[in-house]
């Protein structure tokens, strides 16, 4: 290879140095613009993992909060009377047609004309009282904004 490339004239010879070098060039630049290009994409993706991570963390502390948390005590008051007076604190005693025990720990509860928005005011305050919403009919009144339910309530159980 050495002597093909003696063998050939010097302005040639050159020609071909200058050639290899403008390619040499032109590849180099092609490379470090391919690497500044990844470089962005890998910084942005950086970011958005530390952001997930960021999450992930929080959350993590959260479920030991929630872990370390006492279990939920069961109200000794019975779940009859204490749906009657949660309805009663919440101003829908006289839309309650009835409530009847099907056992220690379940109640179906019974509302005629009721507005939807204190009703669900009303189903927002049992949960805090550890009473869930576990069988829910819902119809619309002529009236707008009054419905006519008939829910299952059960008290939660601890874990």
């Amino acid at each position: 290879m050495h002597k093909a490339w003696q063998s050939r004239a010097p302005r040639e010879r050159a020609f071909v140095a200058v050639l290899a070098v403008l390619l040499g060039v032109a590849l180099y630049a092609w490379l470090l613009q391919s690497a500044t290009r990844a470089r962005a994409q890998l910084r942005t993706s950086v970011a958005m993992l530390q952001t997930q991570a960021t999450g992930v963390e929080q959350q993590a502390a959260e479920f030991e909060r929630l872990r370390a948390a006492p279990a939920i005590a069961a109200s000794k008051t019975d779940l009859r009377t204490l749906v009657q007076a949660q309805a009663g604190a919440a101003g829908l005693a006289r839309a309650l047609g009835r409530i009847d025990a099907q056992n220690a720990d379940q109640v179906v509860v019974a509302f005629g004309a009721v507005a939807f928005a204190d009703w669900l005011g009303w189903i927002a305050g049992l949960q805090a009282q550890h009473i869930r919403l576990e069988a829910c009919r819902i119809e619309a009144l002529a009236t707008p904004g009054l419905v006519s339910v008939t829910a299952t309530l059960v008290r939660a159980k601890p874990q």
